[in-house]
């Protein structure tokens, strides 16, 4: 892989993108299409009304610092979402999922507990355990959603607090508070250097604040050159995803370690270099089938656009995680015509 050229970072922040806006679609559309971009960028949930009314967002944008993608979405009628077995078990992207609460109140349900959140307060949820979000107020949240495995605390750790309220006005979770709720205001000002910073920044943070809440200050990173390491090999794949060239090979020389080596830091994630790279790299293509903009674009031209140039290799990686063919899989979601 080449370097980047001079003045560039290996690394870069990909804008706030406009992904629904209600006002722009069509009655008859705007549920389903709402399901849709809250699938893609949040998590796969039903969206379930409380008044009759589909609570149908005002809007919602996206976009990624590093690893991190951060979702805002604001004016959202009375309702619910809920994250179902069948829904983890059709796609689990094992990400935390970070919910800060910008303005209104929600509850946040997972693991038997509940968490009564207002402005300003956060929350963390676990992709791979059922949950459910309500909310009776017009809230604004922002969400930062990042891999499992980036965050330098057990999954054990975790799992007893998530679903758990974290107040923003005191402590290491003020801090985490007022920076998620600036990434999304931000985001397009960032430097590529910059962007990867602060992304790895927010996830130290998280694991700072609930470190703290669980008396485990002491067990945050163990191996912390290991741990920063492996932050920075995960943002580097994340943004060279379309890159034919990245390779266990490339990944190494960039962070100028072995390639044996580097096979042994994932060895701690329970996965491979490869598997991780086709993964995030399927992930992006199924975001993009279900992108409106994207209709007229051919199946295999979306896998290329992500290293994936393979269309049968692709094809059958795809149906092996979603269940059925990418084409299918447009069709049935996307209401787009196979290609």
């Amino acid at each position: 892989m080449p370097s980047a050229p001079a003045g560039q970072s290996l690394y870069r922040a990909e804008a706030m993108s406009l992904l629904f806006r209600a006002e722009d679609e069509p009655a008859s559309s705007q549920a389903e299409r709402a399901r849709q971009v809250v699938a893609e960028a949040m998590l796969p949930a039903e969206i379930r009304s409380v008044s009759g009314a589909a609570p149908i967002p005002g809007r919602i944008v996206t976009g990624t610092v590093g690893a991190v993608r951060v979702t805002e979405l604001t004016s959202c009628p009375p309702g619910e979402a809920v994250r179902t077995p069948r829904m983890i078990r059709r796609h689990d992207p094992e990400h935390y999922r970070l919910d800060v609460v910008v303005h209104g109140n929600a509850v946040i349900e997972q693991d038997g507990r509940a968490a009564r959140v207002g402005a300003g307060d956060l929350t963390v949820v676990d992709s791979s355990r059922p949950a459910r979000w309500a909310h009776a107020s017009t809230p604004q949240v922002v969400t930062a959603s990042f891999p499992r495995a980036m965050l330098s605390l057990r999954q054990d750790e975790v799992a007893e607090l998530t679903a758990v309220r974290i107040p923003g006005t005191e402590g290491a979770g003020a801090l985490v508070s007022a920076l998620a709720r600036q990434l999304p205001k931000q985001v397009d000002t960032y430097s590529a250097a910059e962007g990867a910073r602060l992304g790895a920044a927010l996830i130290d943070l998280v694991a700072a604040t609930l470190a703290g809440r669980i008396g485990t200050g002491s067990r945050l990173a163990p191996e912390p050159r290991q741990q920063v390491l492996l932050r920075s090999i995960h943002a580097f794949i994340e943004q060279r995803l379309a890159d034919q060239r990245l390779t266990p090979a490339t990944i190494a020389a960039a962070h100028h370690i072995s390639v044996r080596y580097l096979h042994k830091l994932f060895e701690t994630q329970d996965t491979t270099v490869a598997a991780w790279v086709r993964r995030r790299r399927l992930e992006r293509c199924h975001r993009d089938l279900l992108d409106p903009a994207l209709q007229g674009r051919p199946v295999s031209a979306i896998a290329a656009r992500w290293g994936l140039t393979n269309p049968r290799h692709f094809s059958r990686a795809f149906r092996s995680v979603y269940g059925v063919p990418p084409g299918e899989y447009r069709l049935t979601y996307n209401g787009s015509t196979p290609r």
